[in-house]
């Protein structure tokens, strides 16, 4: 396929095609509104459906009840649209609905700033929804990794029943850039049930995986859904031991899978005394600014978190064990900073460079901070 110039939000739009999407509810919102004008387009074309509801609620609703009849299914927003929609990403992870949420993130809190890009929605992303669940939440730095990365996300809601939060920002969702897209694409096929309806079928019986092959409605089995914990049934238990085994099944669904899904793109690391960890449209200043420091001389690596949760706490420790100190680059107050501290265990400094002013980094930003670690650091020696 001949390269084409297009956006990194434009890119979503046609991984998730290429993934199977068949349909897409939303409401407008700067900076993601190019997803769903991508997509009403092209559903259409390939016999899906484009749906624009009143509201980012409503858009999460119509999008789960898709879902649930068979279709594969994405909604993009930003900020204040995410916030809206998350007692139904609960909702989602409590029913093991798949589904797709884009964030295009800009600045907040509340309206914030809708033009201006920012990555501070990390922790929304994990913990936005209310009690414990697992969530998967991948993020692209690039336009064609935003094809790619549409593409896994829509994989990964199927196969783990699971709503997916595909973390992306202002920056990439409208950079430009020339891509050759595949002409095919993996693809994770719906789960069916493996029983008739007149063998005892129940929804939420687990399989090996530990995900249950819940059958689409329509389709002839009965199936009752609900938010409440529930047994294999699909209906509402007061059981202790019910409550306890469906949420540490739901968790660990996931986290049986995580070597898989955790994916960490990392240069530089053969002789690094340093690194800066990094991800989305940030990592591609940070990559500058660690190719300036080595080309003065300082060992520094560099490391990019594609997979932001599941956290990569096991990569994380271990570099941690090997340099003397990381530089953390984020667009917000300080985030993902927390998650990197934690999994370093204390074994060497970790250092925030944040940057919360609607602007994006210069390289020499990050720079100051990768110099002022080592200073700090050679300092203590």
């Amino acid at each position: 396929m001949s390269a084409r110039l297009m956006q990194g939000n434009e890119a979503i739009a046609e991984g998730a095609l290429a993934a199977g999407v068949r349909f897409f509810g939303g409401y407008p919102i700067t900076p993601s509104t190019e997803i769903a004008e991508s997509l009403a387009k092209l559903l259409p074309k390939v016999g899906g459906t484009f749906v624009q509801m009143e509201d980012e609620i409503a858009s999460m609703g119509v999008v789960l009840g898709a879902s649930l009849a068979g279709k594969k299914v994405l909604t993009a927003s930003s900020g204040p649209g995410i916030s809206l929609k998350q007692e139904l990403i609960g909702y989602a992870s409590a029913t093991e609905i798949p589904a797709v949420i884009v964030n295009v993130q800009r600045v907040g809190p509340s309206t914030g700033q809708p033009t201006a890009p920012s990555q501070g929605d990390v922790m929304q992303a994990r913990w936005g929804t209310h009690g414990d669940h697992s969530i998967i939440v991948l993020s692209p730095w690039s336009v064609r990794e935003a094809f790619d990365i549409a593409v896994k996300a829509v994989n990964y809601a199927e196969r783990f029943r699971t709503p997916v939060i595909l973390l992306t920002d202002e920056i990439v969702g409208h950079l430009r850039e020339n891509v050759e897209l595949p002409a095919e694409v993996k693809i994770c096929p719906r789960r069916v049930p493996k029983t008739s309806r007149a063998e005892g079928y129940e929804p939420y019986s687990p399989d090996d995986d530990l995900v249950p092959n819940v059958a689409n409605f329509g389709e002839g089995y009965r199936i009752h859904v609900t938010g409440l914990i529930h047994d294999e049934t699909g209906f509402p238990s007061g059981s202790p031991k019910v409550t306890r085994e469906a949420i540490k099944r739901m968790h660990d669904k996931i986290a049986r899978a995580e070597d898989e899904i955790i994916e960490v793109h990392q240069e530089f690391m053969y002789d690094a005394d340093f690194a800066v960890v990094s991800f989305g449209g940030t990592a591609r200043t940070a990559y500058e600014a660690v190719l300036n420091a080595r080309k003065r001389g300082h060992k520094v690596g560099f490391v990019r978190l594609i997979t932001i949760f599941p956290f990569a706490d096991k990569i994380i420790r271990k570099l941690a064990g090997k340099v003397k100190g990381l530089v953390v680059a984020e667009l917000n107050f300080g985030q993902l900073v927390n998650e990197v501290e934690r999994a370093a265990a204390g074994q060497c400094p970790v250092k925030l460079c944040a940057k919360y002013d609607m602007t994006i980094f210069e390289p020499e930003e990050i720079e100051a901070s990768i110099d002022e670690l080592i200073a700090e650091v050679n300092g203590n020696d």
